[in-house]
C-alpha cells in the first residue's frame, strides 16, 4: 500500500463510529461523549479587535527594537525613537565619529519610522473605536461584564475586554473548567499507587494565560489589601524567586475565578478596591 492510500485511508471519515457515539449522547450515557460549544461567529469577529492589537504592539516593538539596533551600530545609545519629534531628530544625530548618519541608514529609519507611526495610529484608531462600542451601547451583550470588569483597581479597559471576550463570556459549567480551558490546572502523571505532577497543561488558551499572569503581578502593586494578594504574600514570605514564580500562577488562578464570579454573580473578592464608576468613552 503506497504512502499517499495510506494517508487518504487515515483521512475518511468513521460515519459508523460518530454514530455510536451520537446514538450513546442521546441515551444520555455519562462521559460517553460530549459537544464542544462553538462560538458564533458574532463571538469570534468580536475578538478580532483585541487580536490585532495584540499583533500591532507586537509590530511596534519590533521596529523600535530594530531602529535602536540600528542606531547603536554607529555608536548612537540614548535616542529614544519613540518619543515626539524622533524622527525630526534624526538629521541632528551624529555617530561615534561625530560624523551624520549615512545616507542609506537615515533613509532606512525614515522608512520604519511611518511603519512604527502607522503601527501606532491604528492602535490609537483600535482604542477609540472600543472606547465608542461601550458608550453607544453600554448594556448590549457582554458590556456590562466589561464595565464591571473595568472597575477593578489596576484592570484596564483593555485588559477587562479581553478577559469577557476570550474566556468570562463562555457557559462554562464550573469554576474548575474555567481554569482548565485558560491552561492554569495540573498535569498529573499517574501510574499504579504513583502521582507525579508535571506542571501546568498549557492546553488551553494561551493568550488569557499569558495575559493572567502579567495582571497578577500588576495586583501586587494596586490591589495591597485584597485577601487574594494578602494569601500571596504570606506563601511567598520566605523570598525564595522560584516561589514567587510558582505562587503568582496560584495568583492568576484565584483572580480568575473571582472575577468569574464578579461579573456573572456579583460578588466582590474581599478587600478588592473598585472604581465607584468607571467612565467609558
Amino acid at each position: 500500500m503506497s504512502r499517499e492510500h495510506r494517508r487518504a485511508k487515515s483521512d475518511r471519515l468513521d460515519l459508523a463510529l460518530l454514530l455510536r457515539a451520537l446514538l450513546g449522547w442521546l441515551r444520555g450515557e455519562v462521559k460517553h461523549c460530549s459537544m464542544a460549544a462553538i462560538p458564533t461567529v458574532e463571538e469570534e469577529d468580536a475578538k478580532r479587535p483585541l487580536r490585532e492589537r495584540e499583533a500591532l504592539t507586537a509590530e511596534v516593538t519590533r521596529l523600535s527594537n530594530r531602529m535602536q539596533s540600528l542606531l547603536m551600530l554607529h555608536g548612537i545609545r540614548k535616542f529614544k525613537v519613540r518619543q515626539k519629534k524622533a524622527e525630526e531628530k534624526l538629521f541632528e544625530l551624529k555617530t561615534a565619529c561625530g560624523d551624520p548618519l549615512p545616507p542609506a541608514t537615515l533613509a532606512q529609519l525614515r522608512r520604519t519610522f511611518a511603519q512604527l507611526r502607522l503601527a501606532q495610529e491604528q492602535i490609537a484608531t483600535i482604542d477609540k473605536e472600543r472606547h465608542q462600542r461601550l458608550a453607544a451601547a453600554p448594556e448590549a451583550g457582554v458590556h456590562p461584564m466589561i464595565r464591571t470588569l473595568a472597575r477593578v483597581y489596576g484592570v484596564g479597559l483593555m485588559t477587562a475586554e479581553s478577559q469577557v471576550r476570550e474566556v468570562l463570556y463562555r457557559n462554562l459549567r464550573d469554576r474548575r473548567a474555567v481554569a482548565r480551558y485558560v491552561g492554569l490546572t495540573g498535569s498529573p502523571d499517574e501510574s499504579g499507587k504513583k502521582r507525579r505532577e508535571q506542571g501546568l497543561a498549557k492546553a488551553g488558551n494561551g493568550r488569557v494565560r499569558r495575559s493572567l499572569i502579567q495582571l497578577a503581578w500588576r495586583m501586587l502593586r494596586h490591589q495591597p489589601n485584597c485577601a487574594l494578594v494578602k494569601w500571596y504574600r504570606a506563601r511567598t514570605a520566605d523570598g525564595r524567586r522560584d516561589t514567587r514564580k510558582v505562587m503568582i500562577v496560584a495568583l492568576a488562578r484565584k483572580l480568575l475565578m473571582a472575577f468569574w464570579e464578579l461579573v456573572h454573580n456579583g460578588i466582590v473578592p474581599e478587600g478588592m478596591r473598585l472604581h465607584p464608576v468607571k467612565v467609558v468613552g
